[in-house]
Protein backbone atom coordinates (compact mmCIF):
# COMPACT_ATOMS: atom_id res chain seq x y z
CA UNK A 1 0.00 0.00 0.00
CA UNK A 2 1.30 3.45 -0.88
CA UNK A 3 0.72 6.02 1.50
CA UNK A 4 -1.01 9.21 -0.14
CA UNK A 5 1.11 12.54 -1.29
CA UNK A 6 0.74 15.84 0.64
CA UNK A 7 3.68 17.99 -0.30
CA UNK A 8 2.65 19.81 -4.25
CA UNK A 9 5.46 19.43 -6.64
CA UNK A 10 7.25 22.60 -6.20
CA UNK A 11 8.02 21.59 -2.48
CA UNK A 12 9.36 17.92 -3.91
CA UNK A 13 11.50 19.42 -6.42
CA UNK A 14 13.30 21.91 -3.85
CA UNK A 15 13.80 18.77 -1.59
CA UNK A 16 15.61 17.15 -4.64
CA UNK A 17 18.06 20.16 -5.00
CA UNK A 18 18.85 20.44 -1.07
CA UNK A 19 19.41 16.63 -0.96
CA UNK A 20 21.59 17.03 -4.19
CA UNK A 21 23.06 20.26 -2.94
CA UNK A 22 24.29 17.87 0.47
CA UNK A 23 21.86 19.85 2.52
CA UNK A 24 18.91 17.63 4.85
CA UNK A 25 15.33 17.37 3.79
CA UNK A 26 12.27 16.21 5.92
CA UNK A 27 10.53 13.60 4.60
CA UNK A 28 6.88 11.65 5.53
CA UNK A 29 6.91 8.33 5.13
CA UNK A 30 4.58 5.42 6.09
CA UNK A 31 6.00 4.69 9.02
CA UNK A 32 7.73 7.77 11.13
CA UNK A 33 8.74 10.83 9.01
CA UNK A 34 12.54 10.66 8.51
CA UNK A 35 15.46 13.30 8.20
CA UNK A 36 17.58 12.43 5.22
CA UNK A 37 20.73 12.87 3.04
CA UNK A 38 22.54 11.77 0.15
CA UNK A 39 23.69 8.84 1.61
CA UNK A 40 26.95 9.11 -1.61
CA UNK A 41 28.22 12.11 0.62
CA UNK A 42 29.91 12.00 4.02
CA UNK A 43 29.79 15.50 4.95
CA UNK A 44 25.59 15.27 4.30
CA UNK A 45 25.72 12.24 6.46
CA UNK A 46 27.38 13.61 9.56
CA UNK A 47 25.17 16.79 9.34
CA UNK A 48 22.53 13.83 10.25
CA UNK A 49 23.96 12.90 13.50
CA UNK A 50 25.02 16.70 14.26
CA UNK A 51 21.48 17.87 14.12
CA UNK A 52 19.89 14.71 16.15
CA UNK A 53 22.62 14.75 18.50
CA UNK A 54 22.75 11.11 17.32
CA UNK A 55 25.50 8.28 18.74
CA UNK A 56 28.05 7.98 15.80
CA UNK A 57 28.08 4.29 15.85
CA UNK A 58 24.51 4.28 15.04
CA UNK A 59 23.94 3.43 11.73
CA UNK A 60 21.06 5.25 9.58
CA UNK A 61 18.72 2.89 7.10
CA UNK A 62 19.47 3.61 2.79
CA UNK A 63 16.14 4.59 1.12
CA UNK A 64 15.84 3.67 -2.67
CA UNK A 65 13.24 3.00 -5.08
CA UNK A 66 13.78 0.13 -6.79
CA UNK A 67 15.08 -3.47 -6.07
CA UNK A 68 17.98 -2.72 -8.88
CA UNK A 69 19.01 0.34 -6.51
CA UNK A 70 19.19 -2.02 -3.82
CA UNK A 71 21.42 -4.53 -4.66
CA UNK A 72 23.59 -2.25 -6.05
CA UNK A 73 24.22 -0.92 -2.22
CA UNK A 74 24.01 -4.02 -0.86
CA UNK A 75 24.85 -7.96 -1.46
CA UNK A 76 21.94 -9.97 -1.25
CA UNK A 77 21.63 -13.69 -0.39
CA UNK A 78 18.50 -15.60 -1.15
CA UNK A 79 17.22 -15.41 2.44
CA UNK A 80 17.39 -11.16 1.86
CA UNK A 81 15.64 -11.46 -2.13
CA UNK A 82 12.97 -13.67 -0.18
CA UNK A 83 12.73 -10.90 2.24
CA UNK A 84 12.54 -8.14 -0.40
CA UNK A 85 9.53 -9.65 -1.68
CA UNK A 86 7.39 -7.19 0.94
CA UNK A 87 9.21 -4.22 -0.45
CA UNK A 88 8.05 -1.54 -0.72
CA UNK A 89 6.97 -1.34 2.77
CA UNK A 90 8.07 -0.96 6.46
CA UNK A 91 10.98 -3.31 6.52
CA UNK A 92 14.56 -2.33 6.48
CA UNK A 93 16.73 -5.03 5.43
CA UNK A 94 20.63 -5.64 6.78
CA UNK A 95 22.35 -7.07 3.72
CA UNK A 96 26.62 -7.34 3.24
CA UNK A 97 27.61 -3.93 2.03
CA UNK A 98 29.39 -3.52 -1.67
CA UNK A 99 32.22 -1.38 -0.64
CA UNK A 100 32.46 -0.27 -4.16
CA UNK A 101 28.73 1.59 -4.05
CA UNK A 102 30.28 4.62 -2.73
CA UNK A 103 28.19 4.72 0.42
CA UNK A 104 28.80 7.12 3.40
CA UNK A 105 31.03 5.45 5.70
CA UNK A 106 29.28 7.79 8.52
CA UNK A 107 25.79 6.35 7.17
CA UNK A 108 26.91 2.76 7.70
CA UNK A 109 28.95 3.85 10.97
CA UNK A 110 31.96 1.75 9.62
CA UNK A 111 30.38 -1.58 9.60
CA UNK A 112 30.53 -4.03 6.58
CA UNK A 113 26.86 -4.48 6.47
CA UNK A 114 23.98 -1.46 5.43
CA UNK A 115 20.21 -1.44 5.88
CA UNK A 116 18.39 -1.03 3.08
CA UNK A 117 14.62 0.13 2.54
CA UNK A 118 12.15 1.24 -0.37
CA UNK A 119 9.56 3.19 1.37
CA UNK A 120 5.79 2.84 0.43
CA UNK A 121 4.80 6.15 0.30
CA UNK A 122 4.42 8.22 -3.08
CA UNK A 123 6.68 11.58 -1.28
CA UNK A 124 9.31 9.66 -0.31
CA UNK A 125 9.73 7.42 -3.79
CA UNK A 126 9.06 10.61 -5.61
CA UNK A 127 12.15 12.43 -4.08
CA UNK A 128 14.36 8.95 -4.68
CA UNK A 129 13.30 9.66 -7.93
CA UNK A 130 13.91 12.94 -8.78
CA UNK A 131 17.23 12.69 -7.23
CA UNK A 132 18.57 9.73 -8.47
CA UNK A 133 20.63 9.19 -5.32
CA UNK A 134 20.37 6.54 -2.15
CA UNK A 135 18.56 8.54 0.91
CA UNK A 136 20.34 7.81 4.06
CA UNK A 137 17.65 8.92 6.76
CA UNK A 138 16.90 7.95 10.51
CA UNK A 139 13.76 9.51 12.19
CA UNK A 140 13.37 12.78 12.20
CA UNK A 141 13.14 13.46 15.97
CA UNK A 142 16.33 14.63 18.62
CA UNK A 143 18.30 11.35 19.45
CA UNK A 144 16.14 9.29 21.80
CA UNK A 145 13.12 11.28 21.62
CA UNK A 146 9.45 9.73 20.64
CA UNK A 147 9.60 9.92 16.68
CA UNK A 148 7.44 11.92 14.56
CA UNK A 149 4.47 10.84 12.73
CA UNK A 150 3.29 13.75 11.65
CA UNK A 151 4.70 16.98 10.07
CA UNK A 152 3.92 19.13 13.04
CA UNK A 153 6.32 16.92 15.50
CA UNK A 154 9.12 16.96 13.25
CA UNK A 155 8.85 21.06 12.50
CA UNK A 156 8.61 21.92 16.11
CA UNK A 157 12.45 20.82 16.30
CA UNK A 158 13.88 21.65 13.05
CA UNK A 159 11.77 24.56 11.69
CA UNK A 160 14.78 26.76 12.49
CA UNK A 161 17.63 24.72 11.42
CA UNK A 162 20.27 25.39 8.71
CA UNK A 163 20.39 23.98 5.61
CA UNK A 164 16.70 21.84 6.01
CA UNK A 165 13.75 21.80 3.80
CA UNK A 166 11.16 20.11 5.49
CA UNK A 167 8.05 18.35 3.26
CA UNK A 168 4.73 18.62 4.14
CA UNK A 169 2.52 15.51 4.72
CA UNK A 170 -0.40 13.85 6.59
CA UNK A 171 -0.01 11.87 9.39
CA UNK A 172 2.03 8.34 8.98
CA UNK A 173 -0.01 5.58 8.06
CA UNK A 174 1.68 2.83 10.51
CA UNK A 175 3.15 5.14 13.00
CA UNK A 176 5.82 2.41 14.12
CA UNK A 177 9.48 2.40 12.70
CA UNK A 178 10.50 -0.46 9.78
CA UNK A 179 11.14 -3.98 10.94
CA UNK A 180 15.03 -4.72 10.70
CA UNK A 181 15.81 -8.01 9.48
CA UNK A 182 19.34 -9.23 9.35
CA UNK A 183 20.23 -11.51 6.39
CA UNK A 184 23.61 -12.31 7.25
CA UNK A 185 23.09 -14.78 9.75
CA UNK A 186 21.89 -18.46 9.11
CA UNK A 187 18.48 -17.85 9.99
CA UNK A 188 16.27 -14.27 9.76
CA UNK A 189 17.55 -12.22 13.10
CA UNK A 190 14.94 -9.73 14.22
CA UNK A 191 16.92 -6.72 15.22
CA UNK A 192 13.81 -4.16 15.41
CA UNK A 193 10.54 -5.24 15.98
CA UNK A 194 7.95 -2.98 13.91
CA UNK A 195 4.98 -3.54 11.38
CA UNK A 196 6.37 -6.67 9.47
CA UNK A 197 5.78 -9.34 12.66
CA UNK A 198 7.77 -12.67 13.26
CA UNK A 199 4.85 -14.59 11.63
CA UNK A 200 4.74 -13.00 8.79
CA UNK A 201 8.77 -13.45 8.35
CA UNK A 202 8.31 -17.32 9.08
CA UNK A 203 5.53 -17.53 6.45
CA UNK A 204 8.35 -15.17 3.72
CA UNK A 205 11.37 -17.32 4.74
CA UNK A 206 10.49 -20.79 6.92
CA UNK A 207 12.23 -20.05 8.98
CA UNK A 208 11.39 -18.91 12.73
CA UNK A 209 13.15 -15.43 12.96
CA UNK A 210 15.72 -14.88 16.05
CA UNK A 211 15.08 -12.06 18.16
CA UNK A 212 18.41 -10.09 18.86
CA UNK A 213 19.49 -9.34 22.54
CA UNK A 214 18.25 -6.08 23.66
CA UNK A 215 21.88 -5.89 25.23
CA UNK A 216 23.63 -5.92 22.51
CA UNK A 217 26.87 -3.86 22.30
CA UNK A 218 27.35 -4.16 18.85
CA UNK A 219 24.47 -1.73 17.04
CA UNK A 220 23.76 -3.35 13.58
CA UNK A 221 21.09 -1.22 12.40
CA UNK A 222 18.75 1.49 13.93
CA UNK A 223 16.58 1.12 16.92
CA UNK A 224 18.74 -1.15 19.18
CA UNK A 225 19.97 1.07 22.41
CA UNK A 226 18.33 -0.03 25.19
CA UNK A 227 16.65 3.82 26.04
CA UNK A 228 15.18 5.07 23.03
CA UNK A 229 11.62 6.24 21.72
CA UNK A 230 11.09 8.42 25.03
CA UNK A 231 9.03 11.10 25.76
CA UNK A 232 10.94 13.94 28.45
CA UNK A 233 7.90 12.80 30.64
CA UNK A 234 8.77 9.25 32.17
CA UNK A 235 6.23 6.48 31.64
CA UNK A 236 5.10 3.84 33.87
CA UNK A 237 3.68 0.57 31.86
CA UNK A 238 0.92 -1.85 32.66
CA UNK A 239 -1.07 0.52 34.66
CA UNK A 240 -4.40 -0.11 36.23
CA UNK A 241 -5.27 2.75 37.44
CA UNK A 242 -3.91 6.81 37.58
CA UNK A 243 -2.13 7.67 40.40
CA UNK A 244 -1.42 11.26 41.77
CA UNK A 245 0.69 13.56 38.96
CA UNK A 246 -0.16 11.35 36.27
CA UNK A 247 -2.35 11.07 32.71
CA UNK A 248 -2.91 8.17 31.15
CA UNK A 249 -2.85 6.30 27.94
CA UNK A 250 -5.61 3.14 27.84
CA UNK A 251 -6.23 0.78 25.39
CA UNK A 252 -9.41 -1.27 24.55
CA UNK A 253 -11.52 -1.72 27.53
CA UNK A 254 -8.95 -0.18 30.01
CA UNK A 255 -10.10 2.14 32.51
CA UNK A 256 -7.38 4.81 33.45
CA UNK A 257 -9.07 7.79 34.34
CA UNK A 258 -7.96 11.26 35.25
CA UNK A 259 -7.31 15.02 34.37
CA UNK A 260 -6.35 13.80 30.83
CA UNK A 261 -6.43 10.30 29.04
CA UNK A 262 -6.15 9.08 25.59
CA UNK A 263 -7.32 5.74 24.17
CA UNK A 264 -5.03 4.53 21.94
CA UNK A 265 -7.75 1.89 20.21
CA UNK A 266 -11.30 1.92 22.13
CA UNK A 267 -11.94 -1.30 19.89
CA UNK A 268 -8.86 -3.03 20.80
CA UNK A 269 -7.14 -3.04 17.57
CA UNK A 270 -3.75 -3.28 17.79
CA UNK A 271 -3.22 -1.55 14.03
CA UNK A 272 -5.01 1.59 14.89
CA UNK A 273 -3.09 1.45 18.41
CA UNK A 274 0.26 1.55 17.00
CA UNK A 275 -0.28 3.91 13.80
CA UNK A 276 -1.33 6.40 17.50
CA UNK A 277 1.60 5.19 19.73
CA UNK A 278 3.90 8.20 18.99
CA UNK A 279 1.11 10.58 18.00
CA UNK A 280 -0.90 9.97 21.61
CA UNK A 281 2.54 9.93 23.78
CA UNK A 282 3.58 13.05 21.66
CA UNK A 283 -0.01 14.76 23.10
CA UNK A 284 0.53 13.45 26.80
CA UNK A 285 3.95 14.54 26.76
CA UNK A 286 2.97 18.17 25.42
CA UNK A 287 0.09 18.10 28.39
CA UNK A 288 2.76 17.57 31.04
CA UNK A 289 5.15 19.27 30.07
CA UNK A 290 3.10 22.49 31.05
CA UNK A 291 3.86 23.28 34.49
CA UNK A 292 0.59 24.46 35.32
CA UNK A 293 -1.40 20.82 34.89
CA UNK A 294 1.21 19.62 37.50
CA UNK A 295 1.88 16.18 35.94
CA UNK A 296 5.06 13.90 36.64
CA UNK A 297 4.30 10.42 34.66
CA UNK A 298 2.48 8.91 31.19
CA UNK A 299 0.47 6.07 32.73
CA UNK A 300 0.07 3.39 30.25
CA UNK A 301 -2.32 0.28 30.19
CA UNK A 302 -0.70 -3.25 29.26
CA UNK A 303 -1.07 -3.79 25.47
CA UNK A 304 -1.18 -7.24 24.21
CA UNK A 305 2.09 -8.75 23.70
CA UNK A 306 1.06 -10.38 20.38
CA UNK A 307 1.17 -9.71 16.32
CA UNK A 308 1.97 -5.98 16.05
CA UNK A 309 1.37 -5.41 19.89
CA UNK A 310 5.48 -7.21 20.26
CA UNK A 311 6.92 -3.86 18.64
CA UNK A 312 4.43 -1.59 20.41
CA UNK A 313 5.80 -3.08 23.91
CA UNK A 314 9.15 -2.96 22.86
CA UNK A 315 9.10 0.50 21.65
CA UNK A 316 7.56 0.90 25.23
CA UNK A 317 9.90 -0.71 27.55
CA UNK A 318 12.98 1.34 25.61
CA UNK A 319 11.16 4.26 26.40
CA UNK A 320 11.00 3.48 29.86
CA UNK A 321 14.20 2.08 30.34
CA UNK A 322 16.22 4.81 33.22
Amino acid sequence: MLANMNSNNNDINIAAQFIEQGKLVIFPTETVYGIGADATNDNACQSIYKIKNRPMNNPLIIHVNNIQAAQTIGIFNNLAIKLATLWPGPISLVVQLNQSAGISKTATANLDTVAIRIPAHKTALTLLQLTQKPIAAPSANPSGYLSPTTYQHANIHFQNSPNTFILKGTQSTYGLESTIIDTTTDRPTILRHGFITTEIIKTITGQNPIIAEKHNKLLKAPGMMLKHYSPITKIRLNATKLLPKEVGLNYGPSTLTGKYCLNLSPNSNLMNAAANLYHMLHQLDNYAQNPINEVETIAIAQIPNIGIGIAINDKLNRASSY
